[in-house]
């Protein structure tokens, strides 16, 4: 479902896939000529600006279907107007991404929001093109409510467009078995409209849709007006984009060994989108297939995407007239198969028995992807992302006690349930200490009974430079239910950040100046201080063994 051409070997030539081309226009609904501008634009802009040499950025499946969903594009005055600027606001959003140095965000982005989203995004693509192989447009709020009102209404299809897309797909597949390989869609799709033609059947084609590829587009400027409803839209393709470009960034290695920089990446593709905008195409962003067909066609050098743009323009002019005549339920099978090649099941079935909380997330992001539009969908992910990102580092708090030997080496062992009296307990928390963690830092720690008495607990924090108001309004309770029962805490390691807060929080004041250890370079030499002061404190002269 996108705009490819196959460079040669060393970059030196490449293969027009027209009918692909058009694909991204089909899929997202819009004249299929925006497609081919978007390639031949995104193309040429992101292999002169990325900084992967084999990056191919051009209008991808994912993006389209996006597209596809948005309202507003459909209501606009002027639609060619309103995806202009749809596309220059995503590629000014990846531009800002960029420049802020926003690549290590997509970290964030879990596993499973992602397969999830791509797997639904394969199956939106099949229900998408039910109504170019059918002849039959149905309707309802969504692909699947209309998927199955087709399935319904069996006397309302086009046997012959039926007829049409499948032995499309059929030759496909059979043709990918020969020596032709990947050249056997563009047959395919050549010989099934040639078909159309010969036979004289009434089957769509882009004729019928007042497509005329008369050459290389020209400068269009955004409508202003159009701004406003299409900013949520852009940050949901651009994500969509920047996800899919930092996949090819991490996998494809420059020519001198170096791996591409994510941040950089984004500029490309930004300025990629942003010229696909004023020349009349879609919005664009780094295709996974798409690179990896670069790749596996022999690419050597960025020279190949750039050589891939400039045949595209070439083929728009010389072919121009010849494409109108391809037949839709061609383009339909086609992206078809290409939709049913997206599902990856080694992919969800590997984060399906990751755990119960991935599997969740996998159900829900596939289920939101395929009934809501992809633009809150996609939203959606990045929320349910965030959120399962502080739920798994707030779990992840433990709290482990140092138990020194008579030769003053540590042991780290569990701490007690219960704080026993006149004892020294050090404690050591790893994990993030922020403010989802609090609740369950607080329910690790000893609980304070009033059997325990006159005992010292000492928390180290070295590695940790701040902590959250939360996080102070624990270690208050705690060191009052200390001093209720005359016990206290010490605070080891405490870096001048995390001092300042101790007094700003009133802790210092509750605790006591002199129960607030800094840290040093002297591995553990803080603590030990803390520690001895803490023995000759309690009156106890044994070691915590």
């Amino acid at each position: 479902a996108r705009l490819r051409v196959a460079a040669g070997a060393g970059g030196g030539g490449g293969r027009p896939r027209l009918p692909r081309g058009l694909g991204p226009g089909v899929l997202g609904g819009w004249p299929p000529l925006a497609g081919l501008h978007a390639y031949f634009v995104g193309t040429i802009t992101g292999g002169l600006t990325t900084s992967s040499a084999f990056m191919v950025v051009q209008g991808t499946g994912a993006m389209a279907m996006v597209i596809a969903d948005i309202p507003a594009l459909h209501a606009a005055e002027s639609t060619a107007g309103a995806l202009s600027t749809l596309a220059i606001l995503t590629g000014i959003v990846m531009l800002a991404a960029g420049l802020l140095k926003l690549g290590a965000l997509l970290r964030f982005v879990s596993n499973a929001v992602m397969v999830g989203f791509l797997n639904a995004v394969g199956v939106n693509i099949m229900l998408g093109q039910l109504a170019n192989l059918t002849g039959f447009a149905a309707t309802g709020p969504n692909r699947v409510v209309r998927a199955v009102s087709t399935v319904l209404s069996p006397g309302q299809l086009h046997w012959q467009s039926i007829a049409i897309g499948l032995t499309t797909l059929l030759l496909i597949l059979a043709l990918e078995r020969t020596r032709l390989r990947a050249l056997g869609l563009v047959v395919a799709v050549v010989v099934t409209s040639g078909a159309v033609m010969l036979l004289g059947w009434d089957v769509a084609s882009l004729n019928d849709l007042g497509i005329t590829v008369s050459g290389l587009p020209t400068l269009t400027w955004p409508l202003l007006s159009q701004v406003p409803v299409l900013v949520v839209p852009a940050l949901s393709l651009a994500f969509v984009g920047l996800v899919q470009g930092a996949g090819i960034s991490a996998t494809y290695g420059n020519p001198d060994g170096s791996y591409p920089d994510a941040s950089r990446d984004f500029i490309g593709q930004g300025a990629a989108s942003v010229a696909s905008g004023f020349l009349r195409g879609i919005p664009v962003g780094g295709s996974l297939s798409a690179s990896a067909l670069n790749k596996a066609a022999g690419a050597k050098s960025r020279q190949a995407t750039l050589i891939a743009g400039f045949v595209m323009a070439i083929a728009m002019v010389a072919l121009g007239r010849p494409i109108g005549n391809v037949a839709m339920p061609a383009l339909a099978g086609l992206l078809i198969l290409v939709g049913f090649r997206t599902i990856k099941p080694a992919d969800l079935s590997s984060v399906w028995h990751t755990g119960t909380v991935q599997k969740t997330v996998l159900v829900v992001t596939f289920v939101l992807t395929v009934l809501i539009p992809m633009q809150y969908a996609v939203l959606a992910g990045v929320g349910l992302s965030v959120i399962m990102h502080v739920i798994r580092q707030s779990n992840q708090v433990v709290i482990r006690r140092w138990v020194y030997d008579a030769g003053g080496s540590v042991t780290e062992v569990d701490p007690p349930t219960e704080l026993p009296g006149s004892e020294v307990i050090v404690l050591q928390p790893y994990g993030s200490l922020f403010f989802a963690s609090a609740p369950v830092f607080e329910a690790a720690l000893p609980a304070v009974r009033v059997q325990s008495r006159r005992s010292v607990v000492i928390l180290r924090l070295r590695g940790h430079t701040e902590l959250g108001r939360t996080f102070m309004d624990v270690l208050r309770r705690y060191a009052l239910a200390l001093a209720a029962v005359g016990s206290k805490l010490v605070i080891v390691s405490a870096g001048a950040q995390i001092q300042e807060q101790l007094v700003l929080t009133g802790i210092t004041k509750v605790i006591g100046p002199d129960n607030v250890y800094a840290g040093d370079e002297r591995l553990g030499a803080a603590v030990r201080k803390a520690y001895d002061d803490a023995i000759a404190w309690t009156g106890n002269g044994s070691r915590d063994a």
